[in-house]
């Protein structure tokens, strides 16, 4: 993480006012009823999302720095700790919609609680390590912004009756905007970032890999290419895929990208604009890297590896979907776990996952970066994941 000067503590607070008020204009449309549910075990209500970027806060600023802080109600720290086992107890993952107490009301209480308090506080205190860990903070709730809409987008989908999220907002009408392929050449590529900016551990470790020559392309697969590959026995000709992914096929009966179900004989899919046709031309959201992976090799190509795509990003455009990647998630030469909390940030995660790279139309503004390391287990596909394929020269 980047260090900061007593000079731009201001701008850091600024930054912190304007990502809360964010996250409060993402929860406006929502009624007191869509705070609770949860919809399956990845997707966490949005009352705990609030709930929980509040305590990180809390937690790792000011109950760590200030003796004067008098916690909002004592028993958060147990409702709505995620992962940290440093930290303590917490609820199960899959009990989070199961608090229906506190209310959202003192939920945003909380919230209101800990920026006034944090604020001032980090007024008066701009070290550098609580300047650190309020940046680190500021790119957590971030995170959880995208997660917050993709959660409710799974269970707004199992409504029978369609809900709008907001009618103005679907994320999956973006269109192909370029065609043909970047031919990238044999050469050492710089991977990874260094100390400039804001990054997470996860991305430290600026090394040099050697690529050989391959080709990506310029655009990310339509809607109407994987329903080519649908059309052709795509989901049932086990040729295309990996033997996990076979076995997840034949376990779930898939025969779609998530979201997709046909009306009167056309593809449509829900969105958080409601239930739309599909559009041929958009640009495919919504499938898992077994899925990706598949389409792959039906094309004859591949995913490309995500040092292939970092080498290849200044010259992509980028952004419409997160993009598979073959890369499983692993550290990177010269990585080294923090200490305490912030260590179990990223780095336990590393086993079972694959890469995926850019970023989404529901990415939070300020949020994306060429080196950005997003991870999930392969047969996820509840974000906005889509493919770029890649060729050998």
């Amino acid at each position: 993480m980047p260090k900061h000067s007593v000079t731009n503590h201001i701008a850091l607070i600024s930054r912190f006012i304007g990502m809360r008020a964010r996250t409060e204009e993402l929860i406006k449309p929502l009624h007191v009823e869509d705070f609770t549910p949860q919809s399956a075990l990845f997707a966490s209500p949005p009352k705990w999302h609030i709930a929980h970027t509040t305590w990180f806060f809390e937690e790792m600023i000011l109950k760590k720095f200030n003796a004067k802080y008098i916690e909002f109600n004592q028993s958060y720290g147990y409702l709505f700790n995620s992962y940290y086992n440093s930290i303590g107890e917490r609820v199960e993952r899959t009990s989070r919609g199961l608090i229906t107490r506190p209310s959202v009301d003192e939920v945003r209480l909380y919230r209101a609680h800990v920026d006034k308090h944090l604020t001032a506080f980090v007024q008066e205190n701009p070290s550098d390590e609580i300047l650190n860990l309020l940046e680190l903070g500021i790119n957590h709730e971030q995170q959880h912004q995208e997660l917050l809409l993709t959660d409710l987008k799974y269970t707004f989908s199992l409504n029978p009756t369609h809900p709008v999220y907001d009618p103005s907002i679907s994320f999956v009408d973006r269109k192909k905007q370029e065609e043909g392929w970047l031919k990238i050449e044999d050469g050492l590529y710089s991977i990874g970032a260094d100390n400039e900016g804001f990054i997470f551990d996860n991305e430290l470790g600026k090394h040099s890999v050697f690529l050989h020559s391959f080709s990506i392309s310029k655009s990310l697969v339509s809607n109407s290419e994987f329903i080519h590959f649908m059309e052709d026995g795509g989901y049932s000709n086990h040729s295309h895929w990996l033997d996990e992914g076979w076995a997840w096929v034949n376990e779930t009966k898939s025969e779609a990208p998530l979201y997709w179900k046909k009306v009167e004989g056309k593809w449509h899919q829900f969105s958080l604009a409601g239930l739309k046709p599909v559009d041929p031309n958009a640009i495919l959201t919504h499938v898992n890297y077994y899925e990706a992976s598949a389409f792959a090799k039906w094309k004859g190509m591949r995913l490309p590896t995500e040092f292939e795509w970092e080498a290849a990003a200044p010259d992509l455009k980028w952004g419409d979907s997160w993009e598979w990647t073959s890369s499983a998630y692993a550290p990177y030469p010269f990585f080294k776990i923090a200490e305490g909390p912030e260590g179990e940030y990223n780095g336990k995660f590393m086993v079972n996952q694959m890469v995926l790279r850019g970023a989404s139309p529901a990415t939070a503004p300020e949020h994306s970066r060429i080196t950005y390391r997003n991870f999930f287990h392969p047969h996820f596909k509840w974000q906005f994941s889509g493919i770029r394929l890649a060729k050998h020269n």
